[in-house]
């Protein structure tokens, strides 16, 4: 079985990361590294990270975070998870390298579950995943809290475009496609945390992703900040 090295960008993520890493640490299959991408926390995010395992190194955030991680990666594979999710089968990672490999992908993701349980979380999640599926590998589509890789791949397209400030991960999904097969693996599912739904709002979140998807379509990557990104932490 290939390697496989997990790379998570953070910034003052205390609350949410040592769910994560622990997640991680009962897996059946264990990565060989994991990398914790710190783009300058004021919290505890860096002593959490090592004294639950794993290698902490400067980032930034989102993409620049994971490129950083990604370059102290010696694995053929690489995980890019957010610090808000959860893997919460014992089996995720066994599952996910089996598929992955068995379905010859260079680069796949997965459906996203919401962690909250209401209707309309679980409504807007099983849209999106339906909505990307659709598109498959014609437009992919690969949200960079759950990106599998080939390292080889991740090398050969440079990475995450530091240019791109929205979106950067649908681009990087685009940019492999071109070189490498994408797919999406269906023997597991990515549990994500509601933060931005309770911030953004689903109504807001649907419009900015909308205009988003056609900015992307009719003029290409998003190299500004008209649609207000920021990464979702909490100032210490």
């Amino acid at each position: 079985m290939a390697t496989l090295a997990i790379v998570i960008p953070a910034k003052n993520e205390e609350e949410n990361l040592p769910r994560l890493l622990r997640s991680i640490n009962k897996q059946t299959v264990l990565p060989e590294q994991i990398i914790v991408a710190d783009a300058h926390s004021t919290d505890k995010t860096r002593e959490i990270a090592s004294g639950l395992g794993a290698v902490v190194v400067d980032g930034g955030m989102p993409g620049p975070g994971r490129n950083r991680g990604a370059g102290k990666v010696t694995t053929d594979l690489i995980l890019f998870l957010d610090a808000d999710v959860e893997l919460t089968d014992e089996n995720f990672l066994k599952k996910a390298l089996a598929e992955f490999q068995e379905k010859g992908f260079d680069i796949a993701t997965a459906d996203v579950v919401p962690m909250s349980g209401s209707k309309l979380d679980r409504f807007g999640h099983k849209f999106y995943n339906k909505y990307v599926r659709m598109w498959g590998d014609i437009h992919p589509h690969a949200p960079g809290f759950f990106i599998l890789v080939r390292r080889s791949l991740h090398k050969a397209i440079h990475g995450f475009d530091e240019g791109v400030l929205f979106c950067e991960d649908h681009d990087y999904a685009i940019r492999a496609n071109k070189i490498g097969k994408f797919g999406f693996l269906s023997n597991v599912e990515i549990t994500v945390s509601n933060r931005r739904l309770e911030k953004d709002g689903m109504l807001s979140i649907a419009i900015k992703f909308t205009l988003a998807e056609l900015h992307i379509l009719l003029l290409g990557p998003i190299r500004h900040n008209a649609f207000n990104y920021s990464f979702d932490y909490r100032k210490k």
